[in-house]
């Protein structure tokens, strides 16, 4: 048993959990993750090399892109061992001061992606609404005071996590349901009052849900702007602008908003349910989001496509 600098808190270790039912295939589940998380990680880092090296990229909108390939790759590299130890190797051991810091690091980045998803809606609406003003509005120098004022936010938003979770108790539970840690998945293992984690936590999931209802007014503005353009041509030009946001809006919070309503109000969900929805939304976003915009962009894809010599 793990003994922390604490009068009166003791947490032995805590254990992982694959899909149940299915150990005796894990090895083979962990080769699909392997390659998707190679994927995800080389996706990201094309996009950001790409957009790092090619001046004709360094405006907004690529720099607001950069930041979602920032924290798809934080998103990744924070779930990628523990997910990765125990399908390959049945590692499913995990001291706490560990697991403490691996959901720090998910809930950040995930906050972070919200983020960087709102703060992109709202640069398409600009974009569309006031093309003329657009670069004078959104400077370079504004931007990046943006990237910041964001990261910081995110992760000072979540540090409390790792400091209540280690001021509760452990004596009785110590399996989790994940291949990695989560703050609602840990809290839930404390045998002592963990109301304070409780309500905390709630308000972190709400935060994240009004970036959702913020991006979807956004849209609504969107809308009525693109329905004033006279030209059908224009119209559609203009809403294709938005396909790729509207796609990684779709593949972050559908996920998301499953998993935070399953732990929260999902007194019978299944596990497995709840474990494969947890996978997926640490596999998918971060491996669709390079895709999706290398596909939908054409600036993004003919830039990578010169950078290999297809073009």
């Amino acid at each position: 048993m793990l003994t922390l600098n604490s009068s009166n808190t003791e947490i032995p270790t805590f254990f992982l959990i694959g899909i149940p039912g299915l150990e005796h295939v894990h090895v083979w589940i962990s080769i699909p993750i392997c390659l998707m998380y190679l994927v995800s990680i080389l996706g990201n880092c094309t996009i950001l090399f790409v957009i790092r090296t090619e001046p004709s990229l360094h405006a907004p909108m690529y720099y607001f892109l950069s930041m979602l390939a920032i924290s798809d790759l934080g998103l990744s590299l924070s779930s990628l061992p523990t997910m990765l130890r125990t399908f390959a190797f049945n590692a499913t051991r995990i001291s706490p001061n560990v697991c403490f810091a691996q959901e720090f690091f998910i809930h950040g980045f995930t906050d972070l992606e919200s983020s960087v998803l709102l703060v992109m809606s709202f640069d398409r609406f600009l974009a569309i609404r006031n093309p003329l003003r657009y670069s004078s509005i959104l400077t370079n120098a504004r931007v990046a005071k943006l990237c910041l004022v964001f990261f910081f936010k995110s992760m000072l938003l979540v540090l409390p996590f790792p400091f209540t979770l280690r001021s509760l108790t452990y004596c009785k539970k110590s399996l989790l349901s994940h291949s990695c840690c989560l703050h609602q998945d840990v809290m839930n293992l404390a045998c002592s009052d963990n109301t304070a984690d409780f309500f905390y936590g709630f308000f972190i999931a709400l935060s994240m849900m009004s970036d959702s209802v913020f991006i979807a007014l956004s849209y609504v503005f969107i809308l009525k702007t693109v329905m004033g353009i006279g030209s059908h041509k224009e119209r559609l030009k203009a809403l294709n602008t938005c396909v790729s946001h509207i796609c990684a809006v779709l593949i972050f919070y559908v996920p998301v908003a499953a998993l935070a309503f399953m732990h929260r109000f999902g007194k019978h969900k299944s596990l497995t349910a709840t474990i494969l929805t947890a996978d997926i939304f640490l596999l998918v976003p971060p491996l669709m989001n390079p895709i999706v915009y290398c596909v939908k962009t054409q600036q993004i894809r003919e830039k990578i496509l010169g950078k290999f010599g297809l073009k």
